[in-house]
């Protein structure tokens, strides 16, 4: 399914009439917040994202989209047509851009095009360690071939661990790329993620794959996955 996050109801009707005419599957969203909660479905292949929106702008929805849902490709729509707009674009994580005013054709091609290389992404990004297997797209995780049900936090923690393998962690590292946090003594968020992570991961009685080192951090370990 496409999503297009626009805020103007002539556009939305002209790109919806079109692409639906390209045979896509498309809903629309008529502001920024609306546009992120609907993105974060696993149903979105693509967005296409207004930068003028009420509410939270489209470079907020695109900088959650990126961080949220990294491999989710946005194709940037906007009347802002400076080169300072579409490289700031580019570098939050958008895949591609166009200005208005513009053919549907295109963006029909556009889209397109991302959809192949999105497909080829999905294959090729699933971490696999013994009977785990993450996709780090759908972000469905299986353990010995069963679901296992995890929060976003608790699937970014889990997904850090394992592509960082078999290197030990310091809190302050976990920290820093799972909450965003520089420095924060007082807080004992990993500790707490770390052991909802090894109760969901336990497998026939076996400990989860989530190994303490004493006044160092924590590491993933692939002999016991």
């Amino acid at each position: 399914m496409i999503l297009v996050v626009e805020d103007e109801p002539g556009i939305v009707d002209f790109v919806e009439r079109g692409l639906r005419k390209q045979g896509f599957d498309v809903e629309s969203a008529p502001d920024g917040e609306t546009g992120l909660e609907r993105s974060l479905d696993p149903d979105v292949e693509l967005v296409v994202l207004d930068l003028m929106l009420p509410g939270i702008s489209g470079m907020s929805v695109l900088n959650a989209l990126h961080a949220q849902r990294p491999e989710l490709p946005v194709i940037i729509l906007t009347s802002r047509g400076e080169i300072e707009d579409r490289i700031a674009g580019l570098d939050a994580g958008a895949v591609d851009y166009l200005s208005k005013p513009f053919s549907v054709a295109e963006l029909a091609a556009r889209i397109r095009a991302q959809l192949r290389s999105f497909a080829h992404v999905r294959d090729a990004t699933t971490i696999a360690a013994g009977d785990l297997q993450v996709d780090l797209v759908s972000r469905e995780v299986l353990l010995a071939g069963s679901p296992v049900r995890l929060s976003t936090t608790e699937f970014e923690l889990l997904v850090y661990l394992m592509q960082n393998r078999p290197n030990v962690l310091s809190r302050e590292q976990i920290l820093r790329a799972v909450w965003g946090y520089d420095h924060d003594p007082g807080t004992n968020v990993v500790e707490v993620y770390v052991g909802y992570l090894r109760r969901k991961l336990r497998n026939d009685g076996r400990p989860a794959p989530i190994v303490t080192v004493r006044s160092v951090g924590y590491r993933f370990d692939e002999t016991a996955a």
